[in-house]
């Protein structure tokens, strides 16, 4: 029997589907890599019954990089990244195994249907998966490669999909491929850059990485551009005249004057004079316009990033997230989409029934029904996916909070999109008091249509105007001269900002909710209230020194152009190549016009930030020049000596103090001591030695607890104790300054043992375990608390495998507790100090099965 393959870009969307096209009758298991599940059944294809074997990936399976060397920001000049610097696929996430895990599935199978999301993404993610497994694959076939389009996870369009396969577009994923190398080259260059220069001379940036993003600075630029327009606003003094009229003993109608206004008091108090030569208003005439509304064009991503910010007060970034949840699930259709344009095959009919028993907006729906569904608004119809559409009815309780709130506003803009407008009579009367004339209107609702089902759109009421005509005449009850001011344009919202993205070209419906995130996370703006972007000082600083040296680097042009550019790759109509090495070749350029004039940006960061040497607090001391070197907590955190002039980098997300005034015997610098309270793992390190490895065996960014130092006291020759009992490459370590809760952690992975609570010392021993090859430990324990027998107090075993400590021993991952020794055993030893480095420990035989066990 033949074999078919299928592959979907979400586990639960090859759940959804298997079940569908098995009809409910397919086997699960889960795959090697535990993160994705296989499900098989018998089916035909192609006229063949065949096996089918549905999983899936997480997203993208490679991600692109530089080599090896090329990511050390210290040895390597940025201006190589745009030309010099190979660039590689490396697994997105390694610990998946994802390739290992599809070459598995894939060997032996005949073909390959790929249900990978229909956008420009998910082509580029079709020849990730097409990479890993052809080369497994039989070969033979005619045709081996299938791709399904799909718009909702439906029966209905599961099965079209299924009965319509094509290929899948190499031009669409290409386009990919050359934005990838694009953001990566440009903004990995002049990243590095800006970074290195102003961290190493200012100290409250307050942000870890100053980013530079071929879209994300456009992006940071509107904003600025908005908090320019604020601050260089000057309030100007006009004046408007008021008019109360009445007639007989109706409520006094306020009239608008049809100048609008004057900046002129002198000329505004001139015609205020005029006018109040008459005490009556005539009426010149009466005008009465039907007017429509009309209903919304059918939803597409932006706008419904737009509504979603605006109106419910949810970020792009999150609002994608939910929709993303809610396609997965069968709710909605696909969410990334820029078509307003129903096909003329869509089911309009029948996809308003299924909303038929909902309470919320039942009524609406059956009068539809029975009156028949207007056809929406003609749109655009950009050939990717139909409108985002309501597939299934849903409940609160179902959906959660947000997802309903999202999920409700999707089902009532397509209920809208299929209704009528809403009507209205808008009755104008225009007066004449004197010499100036000053008019009035009102609107009347004629028919509601469609803001029954979007009631925040209705015609808002209006103060009725009276009844009249032409001739008629009221008595002035007043007429004023008012002073006002022109007030300045208010921040940014997202909404906004989501607007000017998509009228600039800058991202896609997909990455516009990415940059916005990312302008926030690098501390460049805060989302004040509303939804409202206000920069900060380095986000402003940034862009005013960007318009100082290049402006182009911070306008929408150059990346709206590019933008153009990968489309036509997209669509076959541009060469990969060409596009790429243009677009590098303008950017390489202008790098080095950056690099040569950044005094011009640095002469904007002297006015906002202070220098590194005047910030922060005087901690531990540099073994150079013995003097004390002063800790920076802003971000990134780091510890700067102003006599030296040299800043070295420490770990992040957590608390530095000095750690016992102990030095390193490398260098004579004091040591200082990371805690992480959220993890509870803590370790000494050197300040020079974390940022220059003294062994060949170490790297850039290891604390004393994974040193290889022979006879350092706080290294990992002498603090090590054993092999992971959790990951296969780290090192269970003491951390001495944990008592009276003693503790050893993992140096890669975030396994933390308690033990020998209470003790009073806890030292790593110089022998060995005889079972395992851990290092034994002596403790001391308090004769009060002592669970040794007799009263003893001192003992020296394996944490492992000694039977007095068994019930001492409690191991903790993230939340996860339990004893290592329940279950009858475990994974111990190795590594106990550096031995198992070189690869000579002894493998456990039992443990590890129960622990894996336990944490999956």
């Amino acid at each position: 029997m033949r074999s078919v393959l299928m592959v979907a870009e979400k586990p639960s969307l090859a759940q959804a589907i298997a079940k569908i096209l098995s009809k409910g009758n397919c086997t699960s298991r889960k795959g090697l890599n535990g993160a994705c599940s296989v499900h098989e059944y018998t089916g035909i294809f192609q006229g063949q019954t065949v096996h089918f074997k549905m999983t899936s990936v997480c997203g993208h399976v490679m991600s692109l990089d530089f080599i090896g060397k090329y990511n050390n920001w210290d040895k390597v000049d940025p201006a190589e990244l745009f030309s010099k610097a190979p660039t590689e696929k490396k697994e997105a996430n390694p610990k998946l195994n994802m390739v290992k895990f599809l070459q598995v599935e894939a060997r032996g199978s005949d073909c390959v249907v790929l249900w990978l999301d229909c956008d420009k993404e998910g082509e580029n993610i079709c020849f990730e998966v097409l990479d890993a497994i052809q080369p497994v694959m039989n070969k033979g076939s005619a045709r081996s490669v299938y791709r399904a389009k799909f718009s909702s996870i439906t029966d209905t369009d599961i099965w079209n999909a299924m009965n319509r396969l094509g290929e899948p577009n190499h031009n669409e994923a290409l386009s990919v491929d050359a934005r990838q190398e694009l953001d990566l080259r440009i903004g990995c260059a002049f990243t590095r850059f800006q970074t290195k220069y102003f961290q190493g001379k200012y100290g409250n940036l307050d942000s870890s990485l100053i980013s530079f993003g071929p879209c994300q600075t456009p992006t940071l630029g509107f904003c600025v551009e908005r908090h320019d327009k604020i601050q260089s606003f000057k309030p100007e003094t006009y004046w408007v005249i008021q008019a109360k009229v009445f007639k007989g003993k109706e409520s006094p109608l306020t009239l608008d004057w049809n100048r609008v206004r004057v900046f002129d008091r002198e000329v505004g108090q001139m015609f205020v004079n005029l006018a109040k030569t008459s005490r009556d208003a005539q009426v010149e005439l009466v005008s009465k316009k039907e007017k429509t509304k009309q209903r919304p064009q059918a939803l597409n991503t932006v706008e419904m990033l737009r509504v979603a910010s605006s109106a419910l007060g949810m970020g792009p970034q999150h609002t994608m997230q939910i929709a993303e949840r809610l396609y997965t699930q069968g709710y909605i259709s696909y969410p990334r989409t820029e078509t307003t344009h129903y096909p003329a095959n869509f089911d309009l009919k029948g996809t308003l029934k299924q909303q038929t028993n909902n309470p919320f907006w039942v009524e609406e729906v059956k009068a539809l029904l029975s009156t028949g569904i207007n056809q929406p608004r003609k749109g655009t119809d950009a050939g990717d996916h139909p409108p985002i559409t309501p597939m299934c009815a849903a409940t609160e309780a179902e959906l959660g909070s947000d997802g309903w709130r999202l999920y409700e506003y999707i089902t009532r803009h397509f209920i809208a999109t299929v209704s009528q407008d809403c009507k209205y009579l808008q009755t104008t009367i225009e007066f004449s008091i004197g010499t100036e004339a000053f008019s009035c209107s009102g609107r009347t609702l004629i028919s509601p249509g469609y803001t029954t089902v979007m009631p925040w759109q209705g015609i808002p009421l209006e103060e009725s105007i009276p009844v009249c005509e032409r001739g008629d005449t009221f008595s002035v009850d007043e007429i004023k001269l008012i002073e006002k001011q022109t007030s300045p344009p208010d921040y940014l919202t997202e909404a906004e900002l989501i607007t000017l993205m998509e009228k600039h070209g800058i991202g896609t419906d997909a990455s516009i909710p990415v940059h916005i995130n990312n302008i926030c996370q690098r501390n460049y703006v805060t989302v004040e209230s509303g939804r409202k972007l206000k920069p900060t000082n380095l986000g402003i600083v940034l862009v005013h020194g960007y318009y100082k040296i290049d402006a182009e680097l911070v306008l929408p042009t150059i990346r709206s152009a590019v933008e153009k550019q990968l489309n036509l790759i997209a669509q076959g109509k541009a060469n990969y190549h060409q596009v790429l090495q243009h677009a590098l070749d303008i950017f390489k350029r202008k790098f080095h016009y950056f690099v040569d004039s950044i005094t011009n940006m640095d002469e904007l960061m002297e006015v906002s930030f202070s220098p590194i040497a005047a910030t922060g607090k005087p901690l531990s001391r540099c073994g150079k020049c013995h003097r004390f070197m002063k800790y920076i907590q802003a971000k990134p955190s780091r510890l700067h000596c102003s006599h030296c002039d040299e800043t070295y980098s420490l770990p992040q997300n957590g608390a530095i103090k000095l750690y016992k005034e102990l030095r390193c015997p490398l260098d004579d610098f004091e040591l200082v001591l990371w805690t992480s309270g959220a993890r509870g793992k803590s370790y000494p390190l050197c300040p020079y030695c974390f940022s220059n490895p003294p062994f060949r065996d170490m790297k850039k960014g290891m604390g004393c607890n994974e040193c290889t130092h022979p006879s350092c006291q706080h290294s990992l020759n002498s603090l090590g104790i054993g092999q992971c009992v959790e990951c296969d490459s780290g090192v269970l370590v003491l951390d001495p300054t944990s008592g009276p809760k003693w503790r050893m952690a993992c140096t890669k992975c975030n396994v933390v043992v308690h033990f020998f609570e209470h003790a009073h010392k806890v030292q790593v021993a110089q022998e060995s375990c005889d079972v395992c090859d851990a290092s034994l430990v002596a403790v001391d324990f308090n004769k009060t608390r002592t669970p040794l027998p007799a009263s003893e107090t001192q003992h020296t075993g394996c944490v492992f495998c000694d039977p007095v400590f068994q019930d001492l021993v409690e191991l903790k991952h993230a939340t996860m507790r339990h004893s290592m020794y329940r279950g009858g055993g475990g994974r111990r030893g190795g590594r106990g100090r550096g031995r198992g480095r070189r690869g000579n420990a002894k493998k456990p035989k039992d443990k590890m099965a129960a622990l894996a066990a336990y944490f999956v």
